[in-house]
């Protein structure tokens, strides 16, 4: 089976999409968000394919493209769709995966389903994404306890902004997780520069290991 990378965050509008675009492209990998809410603007499929130098084919369509920009919960109702958890099921195909979620781990999807639930079926390693302003060493050590909890496989955690390295070093060693490196905050983003800046931050091998 080919390797299959969950990417989520401590919080919303942390740069998951930025992220994974980088990442994707880093790893000649497939993308896949499994519900968009919000289409109106770019859409988080369009900026990655914008990002990430993915030909079309390899950033695949949402299983649910809501209109409302607001949890997929609330977003589903407003629609007048109802999200079916087997629809949600991890797409076969024979190069890595990049796997986007919404929001943070416990964004609900309905009224009784949480995107870790669908997380802990997939049983995908995860990348957890945090910001390195205040508050992040809280909410990522919580993030990190809920997916223990649940015994998801976590990859590590990649940091996103400026360089905090007292807040990172923490992180990693409380967390007892890999530091996959820091993305930072870029002046001019385009798929030029994400590139080089995750070249430059990341090492692509650390996101191909196995993890227990």
């Amino acid at each position: 089976m080919s390797t299959r990378i969950v990417v989520t965050g401590t919080d919303t509008g942390i740069g998951k999409t930025v992220f994974s675009a980088a990442l994707a492209g880093a790893l000649d990998a497939f993308y896949w968000k499994p519900v968009q809410a919000g289409i109106e603007e770019e859409t988080d499929r369009d900026a990655v394919q914008r990002l990430s130098g993915l030909s079309a084919e390899r950033v695949l369509r949402e299983a649910y493209r809501l209109k409302t920009p607001a949890s997929p919960h609330l977003a589903a109702r407003l629609d007048g769709v109802t999200i079916d958890p087997g629809a949600l099921a991890l797409p076969e195909v024979d190069r890595p995966l990049v796997i986007e979620g919404a929001g943070g781990l416990m964004v609900p999807l309905t009224e009784n389903l949480t995107y870790i639930d669908v997380m802990a079926r997939w049983r995908a390693p995860v990348v957890l994404c945090a910001r390195t302003t205040l508050g992040t060493i809280n909410h990522s050590l919580l993030s990190i306890e809920a997916l223990r909890a649940r015994d998801i496989p976590i990859l590590g955690i990649a940091f996103i902004g400026d360089e905090n390295r007292e807040s990172e070093t923490v992180i990693a060693s409380m967390g007892q997780v890999k530091r996959l490196g820091r993305l930072p905050h870029l002046a001019s983003l385009t798929r030029e520069t994400l590139r080089t800046a995750f070249a430059q931050h990341f090492t692509a091998g650390d996101f191909l290991k196995d993890v227990t």
